[in-house]
């Protein structure tokens, strides 16, 4: 082993390149020549120096600016601080199309993944290619970086998800993003940094590349197995991890996402305090847990490469791959998007050029006769294998039964208790849906009654009607506005559910996909029941006690529901009601019959 600098390590002195670009270079002491070579040979370091960033921050006031979204952030925090080497900004199009092609930027190295800028077709026709400059802004309007732009382009995003994803399916969170939240134009170039993205959470946890290999050099770490993971760990990650660092003799780095990951998974804050707790399981000085902020695509194979150019720029030598390793799960026929082990078999096509040992790992079961974990492939012929899904996991915190200690520890799942309390304790949001005169308001407000009759938690109303005059009174009623309108219900309703109060919804909410992006925001926080009123036009036009119908029947309200204005009826909706044929108690009590088999009120059937 290459000796290091006895605890003087420090990242080293940048050496600008003539394109402006911060190069960490190789094979020298201050490098700790010893740890593999980041991707393409250099780690690259786009943060400018103080002085330089204060000029081109003075240089930018008449600069376009972009406020990045929130996967953008994470993409630009990995190309600034090494993270993504060899990019130096978001890919151009020669660099997409390669990538995108066969999985090779247009220098011929390996690169899975599309790392790209997307932006509004108004915002993309003001650029001009080789010339524009572009500020890049957080959501606060920090500016982070400057883009110089090479290209700009519209690209074939179906025509990305099938390379990339091997699939065009709404059902595949990566497919969902490209089509459904990425804009449609694509802007590539180098990047300046000025700063990189602000984070308040975990601070010593958060260490870049440069940062990583500096503390392997002080430690005397030099082969280093990587466990990428998005889930809470468990008895059986503990132990799949460890069997993998003795099976290889490496350090192992538990390397969690704390960027975007699947839609529905555990906040980062609670995984985190987890990992923190099972740190000390490991025998000392052997393991270490950092963290990483990029934005999964749950791209199956592609991302598991990914993963490991990623890890290799860290300074790890091994990648854990599992069994579907960054899988999104199954389509809509029930089929798994990719093969049970086809992300272990590209890692192995392409390991000499990714440059790190992929270990790979089937899943781990619990013997109940030997009280150990084994992998699925060494069970004993006859043993009694005990196992726990994540869907029965969830059951059991909804409901506040036990977690077996067989599965995780005990401090872990006190953790879990505290950040998934049982549903009657959870915050809920009931959100109807349906027509003007359906009886929307008036069941809501049957519902609220018995809510505030019984206590326990904070009640909000957030009807249709009052929204609009207090919270939307400047928007109209085309589909944009409604859709504004809708959006701004849902922020509110998600604000309360997450304090553990309840959230009442009484929009008329026409439009499925709106719906479906409510719902997206609020499940991740608490309870989300969407309630449709199927009373048919007939039916409310008949009550029609505000006269509405009566107007746009006569042509005075343009764009009015049910008449001249389309309602796309739910498929996802957990209650139908028809109020024709029922009183507003007797919806009412429907929707409490409903809560209590779901667990949201308690077993003291508190409400009936």
């Amino acid at each position: 082993m290459s000796a290091c600098c006895g605890g003087r390590c420090f990242p080293p002195k940048q050496t600008k390149s003539v394109n402006n670009i911060t190069s960490i270079p190789l094979n020298t002491t201050h490098t700790h020549s010893h740890l593999v070579p980041p991707h393409g040979g250099k780690l690259i370091d786009l943060i400018l120096a103080r002085d330089q960033a204060a000029a081109t921050k003075a240089e930018s006031r008449d600069f376009p600016s972009w406020d990045l979204t929130p996967r953008q952030i994470c993409d630009l925090e990995m190309l600034l601080n090494g993270g993504f080497s060899p990019l130096t900004g978001f890919m151009n199009k020669a660099d997409y199309e390669g990538v995108c092609r066969d999985m090779k930027l247009a220098s011929g190295l390996l690169w899975p993944m599309p790392i790209t800028l997307d932006v509004t077709e108004t915002f993309a026709k003001t650029l001009k290619s080789g010339s524009s400059k572009i500020a890049l802004r957080d959501g606060e309007g920090v500016m982070i970086a400057i883009l110089h732009v090479e290209d700009v382009w519209q690209p074939d995003r179906q025509a990305e998800g099938k390379t990339v994803f091997k699939s065009t399916s709404n059902a595949h969170p990566g497919v969902a993003y490209l089509m459904n939240k990425s804009n449609p134009w694509y802007v590539g170039g180098r990047l300046e940094g000025l700063q990189l993205p602000s984070h308040y959470d975990f601070k010593t946890l958060r260490s870049t590349p440069a940062e990583l290999r500096a503390e392997f050099a002080r430690e005397g770490w030099r082969r280093i197995v990587a466990f990428q993971t998005r889930n809470p760990m468990h008895r059986a990650h503990v132990e799949l991890t460890f069997r993998a660092a003795k099976q290889v003799e490496a350090s192992l780095l538990i390397h969690p996402v704390v960027g975007m990951t699947k839609p529905g998974d555990v906040d980062y804050f609670t995984r985190v305090r987890c990992y923190q707790l099972l740190v000390g399981k490991y025998p000392a000085g052997t393991a270490k847990l950092a963290l990483v902020p990029f934005a999964m695509r749950m791209g199956g194979p592609r991302e598991a490469v990914w993963h490991a150019l990623i890890r290799k720029n860290y300074g790890c030598t091994h990648l854990i791959v599992g069994r579907d390793h960054a899988g999104p799960g199954k389509d809509t026929d029930g089929k798994p998007f990719y093969g049970p082990y086809e992300a272990q078999e590209l890692f192995a096509k392409h390991e000499k050029e990714i440059g790190v040992t992929q270990v790979p790992f089937q899943m781990m079961v619990y013997l109940e006769d030997k009280d150990k974990y084994f992998p699925a492939n060494e069970v004993p012929e006859g043993s009694r294998v005990l196992d726990l899904s994540g869907t029965e996991l969830r059951s059991r915190l909804n409901e506040g039964r036990e977690i077996p200690g067989w599965f995780t520890y005990p401090e872990v799942g006190v953790e879990l208790r505290r950040s998934f309390p049982p549903r009657h304790k959870q915050g809920l949001t009931i959100f109807f849906s349906g027509l003007s005169g359906s009886g929307k308001s008036t069941i809501a407000n049957v519902l609220m009654t018995k809510f505030l009759e019984v206590g326990g938690r904070p009640v909000t109303m957030l009807d249709g009607d009052l929204v609009r005059k207090h919270l939307s009174s400047e928007l109209g009623f085309s589909k944009e506005h409604r859709d504004i309108n809708i959006r701004r219900i849902g922020y509110v309703a998600s604000e309360i559910t997450k304090n553990g109060g309840i959230a009442i919804c009484a929009p008329i909410a026409p439009y499925d996909a709106t719906r479906k992006d409510v719902r997206g925001l609020i499940e991740p926080v608490g309870g989300f029941i969407l309630v449709h009123l199927s009373t048919s036009v007939d039916v409310c036009e008949g009550r029609d006690r505000k006269g509405l119908y009566a107007k746009a029947r006569a042509g005075i309200l343009k764009e009015f529901t049910g008449i001249s204005d389309p309602y796309e009826e739910p498929t996802d909706a957990e209650l139908h009601i028809n109020t024709a044929e029922l009183s507003p108690e007797e919806a009412a009590q429907e929707i409490v019959l409903h809560l209590e088999r779901e667990g949201f009120i308690g077993m003291n059937r508190e409400m009936a």
